[in-house]
Parts: structure tokens; sequence; C-alpha cells
């Protein structure tokens, strides 16, 4: 049996949601957020020895990283679905997809999170100008600019195809979901951008997805 240690409200709803496309059984086991520092509970290195989710057990196998997880799913369970054919411009899209989420998109975004945590931070009253000063240096020129351009990339690649990969979805949509809700939530992705608020649509409106919701909790990124 497939298990899914699933930490609340984080990137292992997309495993769920993988899963649920799939059609697979699966057990979850819940992890919740500690409320004062979000960070994951230190039960979760019983499973994987840096304690964050997802992580995924299906028999002696453990596999970490939203990326691999889902690979892995996908070549051990999938039975061709939800992955292009060898040898097409599609599979190279779709691996292209899945490592952008967590290696391009992610980091910019978190930086986001970290300069705004920065500016609303409670501090000693001398150091929060200064603070405040350099995360509005950084947020207007590093930050915004790389995710601008992120956010107009992704754009325009759906104006060329309705799914990352192409024509058909695939879970290189699934990897791309948590960056894209993220873009949404604190980045400033809106109607300005509308083929990807369509494809946001698109996703949160396919029937898999709201089983994976029911069976996950509350998932603060995308609403039911």
């Amino acid at each position: 049996m497939i298990t899914v240690h699933h930490l609340n409200d984080s990137r292992s709803q997309r495993v769920l949601w993988l899963l649920e496309e799939l059609e697979l059984p699966y057990e979850i086991r819940h992890y919740q957020r500690d409320r004062q520092t979000m960070l994951a509970p230190p039960e979760l290195r019983a499973v994987h020895p840096l304690g964050k989710s997802p992580v995924v057990s299906d028999g002696e196998a453990t596999v970490a990283e939203s990326g691999a997880i889902i690979e892995y799913l996908i070549e051990r369970h999938g039975g061709g679905r939800l992955k292009p054919a060898p040898g097409t411009p599609e599979l190279l899209r779709w691996r292209y997809w899945l490592h952008f989420a967590e290696g391009s998109a992610m980091p910019q975004l978190l930086l986001k999170l970290v300069c705004d945590r920065i500016a609303s931070a409670p501090m000693p009253f001398i150091a929060r100008p200064v603070a405040r000063a350099i995360s509005a240096k950084v947020l207007a020129s590093f930050v915004t600019p790389n995710l601008e351009r992120q956010l107009d990339f992704m754009e325009a690649e759906l104006a060329a195809r309705p799914w990352f990969a192409g024509a058909e979805f695939s879970a290189a949509d699934i990897q791309m979901s948590f960056p894209v809700e993220a873009a949404a939530q604190r980045a400033g992705l809106d109607d300005a951008r509308p083929r990807l608020m369509d494809w946001l649509a698109r996703i949160h409106a396919r029937p898999a997805f709201h089983r994976a919701l029911q069976r996950g909790g509350p998932y603060s990124f995308a609403t039911p």
C-alpha cells in the first residue's frame, strides 16, 4: 500500500492529487505544522531524516521530494498515464516543467515570502527601518523582476499549448500547481495573465483535485 506522509497545507497536496488522477489506492498519515514556526513536526524525521513533506512509503521504498515522488509513482504505477510518449518533444517539456517548479519557480517565491515577513516581523524599533529598507531593496532589485520574468514566461508557454507539456493534461501540470497557486496567493498573479489564471481554474475544476482536497484536509492555496 502506498502511504503519503501528508503535512497540512503543503506541497504534499500535489501527491494526493496525482494518486487520485491515477486512481490508485493509498493511505494518508496526517501531520500538522507547528502553529508558531509553521514548520513540520519532528515526527516526520522518523520517516525521512530531513523531516519534511511530502514523503511517500511504498513497500520497502521511501521517496522524498515532489518531483522524485511524481516520477517514481508514474514509472512504477502509472501504466503510461500522465506522461508523454518516449522520444517526443512533449516528454522533454514534461521533464523541464517537472524540474522548473522547484528548481526555478519556488526559490523566488520563497525569497518573496521571506522578504515580506522580514518587513512585518516584530523587532526593536531602531532595527526596523534598516530591515525594511534591505527587504524592499532585495525585492525591488532581484526578487520581483525575476518573478515577473518567470510569470511572463509561463504565460507565453500556455499561449502555445493548453497544458504545460503539450495538448494533454499531465503530471507536469500537477507539479506546477503549487508554484502557480503560490504566485496567485502572494506574488501578484492575477487576471493580467489570463492564460495562467485560466489554467488554474481548469486544474481546480478537475474531479480528482477535489477528491484530493477532501482526503487531504484544508489547503489554503486553492478554493474547493
